[in-house]
């Protein structure tokens, strides 16, 4: 359906609660949250639960709260406004019932007793043949008295949509431009399931088109589904969606993404402490093109977001690239949120969270990262490692002589006490800076010593030139 000023733009997204987000998944809910957003128009949830052996209620309790974690917000769906719900789909069977009558009362539909072991040999025959596999119509040859005679036997058949020959569906994805699909090479699909529920091709289509939606942004594997649900579409009456297929995620090798290379559950890299707007950022440019190569918030990434920017080629997941958008996520992120990080083993004293932040910022991506920080800037001494240890012994305990002298003097500031040290010991560069930042992090690197110095404060500073004394001297 081409996109009309006056209709408001609706996009939706449509899981199925059979499993958690990843990252698949969640940029396409992502992608339609900008194109709605950035049109100040609806972006809409459904559930599609109509596998109720594998759907479970709380992956939808706990996509939900993903979404809503992400700040994707939906305007209608559960739990939210709109005037064409229910939107869990195993409580619109009442509907569909309604349209499947009407495809049977006019002869667009058959029963189907065929077996899956029929239907895998009819496909290997087809391709062995180098022709596309399709259904080859069998049961739509079946008479009223046959069909009568099995359902009396017990059999439980599907529903097949009748597909017209000789036709060609055409439509203009919104991402790969002009399609066409000759009919003859489709072959008649199942609507309904032998145990009464809708399809895939069925219910989503119906439900796109009473739900009002105007755009679907959904991966390339669906496309070849984009002829059939047109068709289906048609035979009810129902306007159809503009449809726009966006690229697969590949991992950086080019292969599909898997648990090792990045298809973790969102929940997961929650728990792994990165942040929604890392995310947004790194997900957001997995297919589509941004002139601003800096972090922006949701707003401005839906304001930005075009769907002529969106590319046909696979789109690759950089786990290199994730952490560069936490890093700047981590740099905009306020003090209280990374407090927010500390466990309750962290031994920061009251009061110091902020400050601990503060210091570290620029040297943390995750939660365990602040609380390595935590345990090595308020243990009751640095953690060393032998090189480490061998580093302070090689400085002497006559350089931490020197500096606990120069410490008694009271210097407000880490220069200034460095400088002191340096004119007091003869050390400079490398031989200064070093045994100092080892004394009082027990790391050779890490955050403005500037910073450490105001965070430990006189006191404990002192105890940690002593112990860097005594292990100097051992």
């Amino acid at each position: 359906m081409p996109e009309d000023a006056d209709i408001a733009m609706k996009t939706r997204f449509a899981p199925s609660p059979t499993g958690h987000l990843h990252l698949g998944n969640l940029r396409t809910a992502l992608f339609n949250a900008l194109a709605a957003r950035g049109q100040g128009g609806t972006f809409l949830l459904r559930i599609e639960d109509t596998d109720a052996e594998r759907s479970r209620a709380e992956y939808t309790r706990d996509l939900m709260e993903d979404l809503r974690w992400l700040g994707l917000h939906w305007q209608e769906g559960p739990e939210a406004d709109g005037t064409a719900g229910p939107y869990l789909q195993s409580q619109r069977g009442e509907r569909y019932a309604t349209y499947f009558r009407s495809l049977e009362e006019r002869g667009l539909v058959y029963p189907c007793f065929c077996s899956d072991q029929s239907l895998r040999l009819a496909r290997k025959a087809q391709m062995a043949a180098g022709q596309p596999p399709r259904y080859p119509g069998t049961c739509a040859r079946l008479s009223p008295e046959e069909v009568q005679e099995r359902l009396a036997r017990g059999e439980r058949p599907t529903l097949r949509f009748r597909v017209p020959r000789g036709r060609t569906v055409v439509f203009e994805d919104r991402v790969r431009g002009p399609q066409r699909f000759a009919t003859d090479d489709i072959g008649d699909f199942i609507i309904r399931r032998s145990d009464g529920t809708p399809s895939f091709f069925f219910s989503n289509a119906v439900d796109d088109a009473l739900m009002g939606v105007t755009l679907v942004l959904r991966g390339e594997d669906h496309i070849a589904n984009t002829p059939r649900q047109l068709l289906l579409l048609e035979a009810l009456g129902l306007t159809a969606p503009d449809y726009g297929h966006i690229s697969l995620i590949l991992d950086e090798d080019g292969g599909p993404l898997s648990k090792r290379s990045g298809a973790l559950s969102l929940r997961q890299l929650h728990r792994q402490g990165y942040l929604p707007l890392a995310l947004l950022n790194h997900l957001a440019r997995l297919g589509h093109v941004y002139e601003d190569d800096g972090l922006m918030d949701l707003d401005t990434l839906a304001a930005r977001f075009d769907t002529a920017r969106l590319g046909r080629a696979p789109a690759r997941h950089d786990a290199a690239q994730l952490d560069h958008w936490q890093r700047l996520a981590v740099a905009a992120a306020p003090d209280a949120a990374l407090v927010a990080w500390l466990d309750h083993e962290a031994p920061v004293p009251a009061g110091q969270g902020g400050a601990l932040v503060a210091a570290v910022r620029d040297n943390i991506l995750f939660p365990a990262d602040l609380n390595a920080w935590a345990r090595r800037l308020f243990a009751p001494e640095p953690p060393l490692d032998e090189a480490q240890r061998g580093a302070l012994r090689e400085a002497g305990a006559a350089f931490f002589d020197a500096a606990l002298a120069v410490l008694e003097e009271g210097p407000e500031a880490f220069p200034d006490f460095a400088k002191a040290v340096g004119r007091a010991s003869g050390h400079k560069g490398k031989g200064l800076y070093m045994p100092l930042r080892l004394a009082l992090t027990g790391v050779p690197h890490g955050p403005e010593m500037h910073r450490v110095w105001d965070l430990l404060g006189p006191e404990r500073v002192r105890r940690r030139l002593e112990q860097a004394r005594d292990l100097s001297a051992a």
